[in-house]
């Protein structure tokens, strides 16, 4: 076995993806408290997940880790308006348009019989202001479509 000299970038570089694995949850949590004005953030913490879950204006924001490693994401999301609904090609066509158009990193999308604003992200990679970009996005777009849409669509 022959080892290799590491440079001082190489180490740096390891040591940096060490303390961004290690503190990926603390940035989540970070995010959370500056979104959560009323305090309501939960989490349910495995070995092998964290899922938090907080409101935000009128809408609950769920952010999932499925685990640390690169190979593993980020995903947050959430419900907007319960399925079924009142002319619904009118509210595929809509919900279709806004992915296009305004959602930015963000997309509707359909999960439990219900529309919901999601992202998913890969955690390689991944720095701490996209972690509040994608949560703030989520938030953001929910809390302002949720009573448009179920005022429009809703049963």
């Amino acid at each position: 076995m022959v080892l290799q000299p590491i440079s001082n970038d190489e180490l740096a570089d390891q040591v940096v993806d060490e303390e961004t694995a290690n503190n990926l949850v603390g940035v989540i949590e970070t995010v959370i408290d500056s979104l959560d004005s009323d305090n309501t953030a939960m989490v349910n913490r495995s070995e092998t997940r964290h899922l938090w879950k907080f409101k935000y204006g009128t809408v609950e924001v769920f952010v999932q880790l499925t685990g640390l490693t690169e190979e593993d994401t980020l995903t947050v999301w959430s419900m907007v308006l319960k399925l079924p609904a009142k002319d619904e090609p009118t509210l595929m066509r809509q919900l279709l348009e806004r992915n296009w158009a305004n959602t930015l990193e963000a997309r509707f999308g359909i999960f439990d019989d219900q529309v919901v604003v999601v992202t998913a992200r890969a955690l390689a990679d991944l720095s701490p202001g996209e972690i509040s970009r994608a949560i703030t996005i989520v938030a953001t777009i929910a809390d302002e479509s949720d009573e448009p849409l179920q005022q429009e669509f809703g049963t």
